[in-house]
């Protein structure tokens, strides 16, 4: 496993609060991979980006198209609808430099399960 990633991990978030087991782990989600999943009526795009998971709305903020239809080179992820770009590390718009995906916050705990905040 990549130093990144072990860097990443923390002890499981506890189960009370806001974090919500996606189910899925690092070992599913290998650098320069991304994957939707549905957490409580939210569709999630994790993506891993040089090690380190990161967790968005899987929406284009353009036309709501499902970004995990798109394209991820392993630094940009592009929406297949209309090519907008987005830096897949923070989710702000390339072109257009205005547009924004939404993020939530997202921890990989020790056994390499992946964790995000939705937010309730």
């Amino acid at each position: 496993m990549a130093a990144s990633q072990a860097a990443q991990r923390d002890p499981a978030p506890a189960a009370a609060g806001r974090w919500r087991d996606t189910g899925v782990t690092l070992d599913d989600l290998w650098e320069g991979d991304m994957t939707s999943v549905t957490i409580e009526g939210d569709d999630v795009l994790l993506i891993n980006v040089a090690g380190q998971v990161r967790a968005y709305t899987n929406l284009c903020p353009h036309q709501d198209g499902p970004l995990a239809d798109g394209d991820f080179d392993g630094q940009t992820l592009t929406c297949l609808r209309h090519l907008w770009e987005f830096d897949a590390s923070t989710g702000c718009g390339i072109n257009p430099a205005n547009a924004q995906l939404k993020v939530f916050g997202c921890k990989v705990d020790e056994s390499g399960a992946i964790w995000v905040d939705i937010g309730r």
